[in-house]
């Protein structure tokens, strides 16, 4: 059986994970921190030593994990719902980061770029619709 009654019910995205080669996260601290705006969560000891670093901003949660044979996402990526995506464009650009806009989403307003290490980003807005 699929669909609703399947089993246990899923209530929320807790959290992505993209995967960062070791040794980067001063980098992915002034990227995902200073740029984006995100504040860094403290990851349980126990992970910690792991390496990597943990964000949040809002109900995001972005995990970035050492992976030892490190690859970015090149198609996979997080979708991220913004408020003034425009000022967030600039903002990337200004940092270095690449912006390409996408028009092929209806109803918003997307761009994709990179974070530091290569990972593919979206980040996406609704566009304000008029029914006069």
């Amino acid at each position: 059986m699929t669909g609703a009654g399947a089993g246990c019910p899923i209530e929320a995205l807790d959290h992505v994970q993209l995967a960062v080669p070791a040794g980067f996260e001063d980098t992915l601290r002034a990227f995902y921190g200073d740029v984006l705006g995100m504040t860094e969560i403290p990851k349980p000891a126990a992970l910690a030593v792991r390496g990597g670093c943990w964000f949040a901003a809002g109900s995001v949660v972005l995990h970035l994990g050492v992976e030892r044979d490190f690859r970015p996402a090149r198609k996979a990526h997080p979708g991220i719902r913004v408020h003034g995506i425009a000022a967030l464009a600039a903002r990337l650009t200004a940092s270095g980061a690449p912006v390409t806009w996408d028009t092929d989403l209806p109803g918003h307003r997307r761009f994709h770029s990179e974070d530091p290490v290569g990972n593919r980003l979206e980040f996406l807005e609704p566009v304000e619709t008029s029914t006069a």
